[in-house]
Formats: C-alpha cells, sequence, structure tokens
C-alpha cells in the first residue's frame, strides 16, 4: 500500500494506493502546530474507521508547500511507518523539463500537478488549481512547463474583505445566481463568483494565446474548482485528484 500526502497552506489531502488504484482519500487541514504523535493518532483514526491499518503501508511519498509541517509529518512516517518517506524536491525525479528561470521556485504541487496533467491528459495544457493561491500552470506542445500565474485564493480575498472593510459579513462562498443583487451576501457573493470566473476567462485566453493557440486542454483541480467551473466555458475537465494522481507517477518513477 502506497500512502500519498499533499500538503497544502490550507487542507492536507492523503489518500492509500493498492497497486494503480486510489482506494481511499482524506481530507485533513494543515496544522503547523500538529505533532507526529498527533498525527499519528488522527492518521490511525482515519485509516481504522476505513478498515485500513498502518501497518499495510510500504511506502510513502509527499509534496508540500509548508515547510514548518514537514518535520512533524516526517517523524510521523518513521516512528508509526518505519518508512522514509519519499518528497517531492531536488533530485527526485520526475521527467518534467521546467523553464522557469529559477526550477527551485515551482511549489511541488505545481510539479505533481504538471506530471499527472501530460500523463492524463497529453499536452499543450494550462492546469489551473483553486487552492489557498489560485494558480495557472502552461504546459508547452513538447510537454515543458513553461511557468504560469499565482493569483490570491478566492478564500484569501473573501477573508481580506471581510477583515478590512467594517461592515461587511463574512460570507458563504456560494454562487448567488445574479450579479444585481439586492443583499449585501449576496453582493460579495456575486463579486467573488463572476470576479474569479472572469479572471480565469481572461488568464487563459491570454494563456492559449501565448502558446500558440489550437487545441490546449484547460484542467481544473483544487477544493473551489466546481464552484468557479460552473460560471466560465474555459475549463475542461474537473479532476480533483489530480495531484494524488502525480504522486503515484513520481513514486513509480522513482522507486
Amino acid at each position: 500500500m502506497l500512502l500519498v500526502f499533499d500538503v497544502g497552506n490550507t487542507n492536507t489531502v492523503l489518500g492509500v494506493y493498492e497497486g494503480n488504484k486510489l482506494i481511499k482519500f482524506w481530507r485533513i487541514g494543515s496544522d503547523k502546530q500538529k505533532t507526529s504523535d498527533e498525527y499519528g493518532m488522527l492518521i490511525n483514526d482515519l485509516f481504522a474507521h476505513s478498515g485500513f491499518e498502518l501497518s499495510q503501508v510500504e511506502s510513502i511519498i509527499i509534496s508540500s508547500v509548508v515547510p514548518d509541517v514537514m518535520h512533524s509529518l516526517e517523524n510521523f512516517c518513521k516512528k508509526y511507518c518505519n518508512i522514509n518517506p519519499l518528497i517531492i524536491g531536488p533530485g527526485i525525479k520526475t521527467g518534467l523539463n521546467i523553464k522557469y528561470y529559477n526550477p527551485k521556485q515551482v511549489g511541488a504541487d505545481r510539479i505533481v500537478n504538471a506530471v499527472a496533467g501530460i500523463e492524463k491528459y497529453g499536452y499543450p495544457l494550462i492546469i489551473i488549481d483553486f487552492g489557498t493561491a489560485t494558480t495557472f500552470c502552461a504546459i508547452s506542445d513538447k510537454a515543458e512547463y513553461l511557468g504560469g500565474v499565482i493569483a490570491p485564493g478566492i478564500k484569501i480575498s473573501s477573508e481580506a474583505l471581510f477583515q478590512n472593510a467594517s461592515k461587511l459579513p463574512r460570507v458563504e462562498l456560494l454562487n448567488p445566481g445574479m450579479t444585481i443583487c439586492k443583499s449585501t451576501t449576496q453582493a460579495m457573493q456575486a463579486g467573488m463568483v463572476f470576479g474569479y470566473a472572469g479572471m480565469v476567462d481572461k488568464i487563459v485566453d491570454t494563456m492559449k494565446k501565448e502558446l500558440g493557440g489550437g487545441d490546449i486542454k484547460v484542467i481544473a483541480t483544487g477544493g473551489l474548482a466546481n464552484l468557479i467551473s460552473s460560471e466560465t466555458d474555459r475549463i475542461d475537465h474537473i479532476d480533483p485528484m489530480l495531484t494524488l494522481y502525480g504522486l503515484k507517477i513520481i513514486y513509480d518513477k522513482n522507486k
């Protein structure tokens, strides 16, 4: 059994593979204060609830954009699974040709998504990840990782609006179904959903021009992909498990 971790700034998604099949996944909060023992108890409970045991884990691979979590998470792997985890970073074989000025600056999640996207959907390709930040990644017709765009995530923007405007409430991120809104809550929701959909349209259109046009698939992943994709026709596929799939591919390249 392979245990995979996708550690984001807000949430951590972990899953287990049996052979090539993802048989279970969970989403937990990314907590910088959590100890290795707390991770051990939490993940052991998640396993037990699904009829698994930590002793079944044979290998572990981790993608993380939160360095402060890694000490506890690595210690969990060693203490509770007796495994030294494979960690996405320098020296790991990905098969990805990265054209960034400094490849070390590319987030681990963006690399993993690109590997998965190329394998699953071909290229050229645009991948949008709706996470704490919203990232857009461009893959060339030669399967090269060219770079992309990083924008504040929709939750960050919503929270900033609440914190910095005295009379505006914290609102749930929902599509109000209209832009001429008759309540403050709906007006804020419309601003978030339609504003981000407009951003997606503009960035995707510009990226496609820079990639030379033609048949360029656009893949969306991340927790809020469904919310935004309902208001744009630029997204071809929603793939919530894209990163976990990429982790399995990279594990196979390095085992």
